[in-house]
């Protein structure tokens, strides 16, 4: 995890895993969508690495176009066994103003897919982050996006571990309501297996983004951004955006 500012507080998630945060006395907003992007660094993304990068750039700077972006606080990771627990935190939650998408690091791919580390970090510690805004009054709804070109072959976490995370978060006592896509691109081989992940995990949905063109990856950032716009507007409506394609 990177060294922490005053600003920011760490979290754990369970067993080994933390996640870093703002600290809530410093939130000036009554309510938040928490969102979290978490992007595949393993050895197979070596062939479009910088266009993931630029995808995610893109996304959380579209963000900040949003009627509601003083309501983001948004986390961002990357996943490959290179890390421990197989999650990188390039940044804990943080309001989306704080945020500088310059300093992102490039994207260097290596190691194999703790694709349920990633899931189990991204949506734990929206669990977590969640529950301690809740006590403190605050109104909170979530969403997660998991980005992948390949299956599970490494992690810690353990996939019944996603599952009872994914449980809790649509349960309603800790998040206003949570929508967790999984997004396969340049993955067509895993596609099969990556939706029935989806389902046995109990996330949202789970999407087929295609090859990693320069188009794709443009459409990608676009998607992340409006989704987490429409998911925002539903908070306190009771229930989950439906506006959220399910397609890119």
């Amino acid at each position: 995890m990177p060294r922490l500012d005053e600003s920011m507080q760490s979290h754990k998630i369970g067993g080994s895993f933390t996640f870093s945060a703002a600290r809530v006395e410093r939130l000036g907003a009554a309510e938040y969508t928490l969102v979290t992007v978490a992007v595949d660094e393993t050895g197979s993304v070596q062939g479009f690495s910088d266009q993931l990068r630029e995808m995610l750039v893109t996304a959380v700077e579209s963000c900040k176009k949003s009627p509601r972006s003083d309501n983001l606080l948004i986390r961002v990771i990357t996943f490959g066994t290179q890390y421990k627990n197989g999650v990188n935190e390039i940044h804990g939650f943080k309001p989306l103003g704080e945020i500088d998408t310059v300093s992102y690091p490039t994207i260097k791919p290596g190691g194999s897919t703790p694709l349920y580390d990633a899931c189990y970090s991204a949506i734990g510690s929206q669990n977590v982050y969640g529950k301690k805004l809740d006590d403190q009054d605050f109104s909170c709804n979530g969403i997660v996006f998991i980005i992948t070109d390949g299956g599970e072959n490494a992690s810690v976490a353990t996939a019944q571990m996603v599952a009872d995370e994914a449980k809790k978060s649509v349960s309603g006592e800790i998040l206003e309501s949570m929508i967790s896509v999984l997004i396969g691109i340049n993955g067509s081989s895993y596609s099969r297996w990556l939706s029935q992940f989806q389902k046995d995990a109990g996330l949202t949905q789970y999407i087929d983004a295609g090859d990693a063109t320069p188009r794709k990856l443009a459409k990608l950032a676009a998607f992340v951004s409006k989704s987490v716009s429409s998911q925002s507007q539903a908070l306190g409506t009771g229930g989950p955006s439906q506006n959220i394609s399910a397609t890119i």
